[in-house]
């Protein structure tokens, strides 16, 4: 179940919303400014940031004590994580202490990680401050890293206490780290919600980014499908599968190639699997051209950079496989979709 509750911070003050997932999470929309200090218990506090939001955010983060990580997918390792557990026994954290990663989806991914298995779990919450991080990286209670380049081989499933979601600090997004998230925000639409997938298919990327408050309610959107899903099967064992739309080929995209980022990945996966859903009649061809349209008009691109043989190899090795066979995410119709177990080989011959 999904609760919401809405608190006036003060008179001039747009209305914050908040929704808790699986009844652990809180995740809130409103200025982190005011959210903070409200939302952190009182105790000491460990920041788990990067370079790029010391940069933008320092005030913020010289009142809390802060590790660095580097940036970019060659973080995400069992070394970024091992190097900051080292750092916790030089500080003297403890059970009492609370971690607060303070950045974008790669930040959330290891500070979760390591908050959820240090000493066997610390309290720990979210400031999300990319449009990628805030739709799908940070909610929802998975938290892992990538070994020899495949993504999320080792993780956790445990919910951050709290998640802070501030459309104001997407605005120093560079367009392309937007660009990226907005992927996340398609798929969810082609999940579950056929209004929020108009929205942006009739939107432009200049829009998006300069109508805040459109921006606010695509954001509470995709999140709300999200948080739904986990909600009702928040370990993944069956419904929650669907959240990977797209992303079989994203991750073996991204596991092959450096050209894209995940969002990108992210784009040509949904394009890919949407065009398989067309081939075995699952979905309608015009549906899977308004996808590839969608895409299209956010600026992204919607073929592979790499050849298929080699997405299949690494896809056989994805987490989401067993034996010789994948669960694949496949859309039924804008708004819909379903999970399907395919082996390898019917993969492949669906892609020709």
């Amino acid at each position: 179940m999904i609760y919401f509750c809405y608190a006036i911070i003060k008179p001039t003050t747009v209305i914050t919303e908040s929704l808790k997932v699986a009844d652990k999470s809180e995740i809130h929309f409103g200025r982190v400014t005011e959210l903070l200090p409200r939302l952190l218990p009182e105790c000491r506090v460990v920041v788990i940031t990067d370079a790029n939001i010391d940069r933008r955010y320092h005030a913020l983060l010289q009142r809390y004590e802060y590790i660095m990580i580097g940036t970019g997918e060659t973080v995400k390792t069992l070394h970024t994580v091992d190097t900051i557990y080292r750092r916790f026994i030089e500080m003297g954290i403890d059970r009492s202490c609370f971690v607060l990663g303070i950045g974008g989806g790669i930040v959330t991914d290891v500070a979760g990680f390591v908050a959820s298995t240090y000493m066997r779990g610390l309290r720990f919450g979210f400031v999300s401050t990319t449009l990628l991080g805030q739709v799908d990286a940070s909610v929802g209670g998975k938290n892992g890293v990538n070994i020899d380049g495949y993504k999320n081989m080792v993780g956790t499933f445990t919910q951050p206490q709290f998640v802070i979601c501030d459309v104001e600090m997407l605005r120093t997004l560079p367009e392309r780290e937007f660009r990226a998230g907005m992927a996340e925000i398609v798929k969810a639409g082609i999940i579950a919600d056929s209004e929020l997938f108009e929205t942006v298919e009739h939107s432009t990327l200049e829009s998006l980014r300069e109508d805040e408050r459109l921006l606010d309610s695509i954001v509470m959107a995709a999140i709300k499908v999200k948080a739904d899903i986990v909600d009702r099967d928040e370990r993944e064992s069956g419904e929650r599968r669907k959240l990977n739309l797209g992303h079989t080929f994203a991750h073996a995209i991204e596991k092959c190639s450096s050209e894209m980022n995940h969002g990108e990945a992210v784009a040509v996966g949904t394009v890919m699997i949407s065009r398989m859903a067309v081939k075995l009649g699952l979905l309608q061809a015009e549906k899977a051209d308004r996808i590839e349209r969608a895409m299209e008009r956010l600026g992204f691109r919607t073929s592979a950079p790499v050849e298929t043989k080699k997405l299949l190899k690494a896809i056989a090795k994805d987490k989401k496989s067993v034996a010789d066979s994948i669960y694949l995410v496949l859309p039924t119709d804008i708004g819909h979709c379903e999970v399907r177990k395919m082996h390898i080989d019917e993969i492949a011959a669906c892609t020709e």
